[in-house]
């Protein structure tokens, strides 16, 4: 068994967690690439009950929605993990993660929204789960949303 000596499957479980199945990239590209060891996902949006949360940073969502928001598209993106490498347990580290967070002018706590799937990301993981991280706002984002994430992870 690989990270922590626990099965990934399990530690989902117990948070209550099922894994989506992949959906169609919005545009002209894939939802993950392999290379090597690295697989690099492609940013996903911010949903609930598979719609868009549409919305700004500083106008009108709160950095506590957008931190839900943050750990939904984190099982969105643990689900697209699977598919890319049919087991999570093959997971050696989530390398880095990067956010897009769709926010007036005025907004400073882009850092704290993106925590939402940071910390996800380390209760499955656990320290594998540690990642390099970038968080920060944009004008806008594809239909609007209000959060959008990128991740690498190496397989082991």
């Amino acid at each position: 068994m690989s990270i922590d000596a626990q099965n990934i499957y399990d530690k989902l479980r117990a948070l209550g967690i099922t894994l989506p199945a992949v959906t169609a990239p919005a545009a002209a590209y894939v939802p993950f690439v392999q290379t090597g060891k690295l697989v690099f996902l492609s940013g996903h949006l911010a949903k609930k009950d598979g719609q868009v949360i549409v919305g700004q940073f500083g106008k009108n969502i709160t950095i506590e929605e957008g931190k839900a928001a943050t750990r939904a598209i984190a099982i969105d993106l643990m689900g697209t993990l699977h598919a890319a490498v049919g087991d999570l347990n093959k997971i050696k580290r989530i390398v880095k993660v990067m956010s897009l967070v769709n926010s007036s002018p005025d907004f400073t706590e882009h850092h704290l929204v993106t925590n939402g799937c940071s910390e996800l990301l380390g209760e499955v993981f656990g320290d594998s789960g540690k990642h390099a991280r970038s968080a920060f706002g944009v004008a806008q984002i594809p239909l609007g949303a209000c959060v959008e994430i990128e991740l690498i992870a190496e397989v082991g």
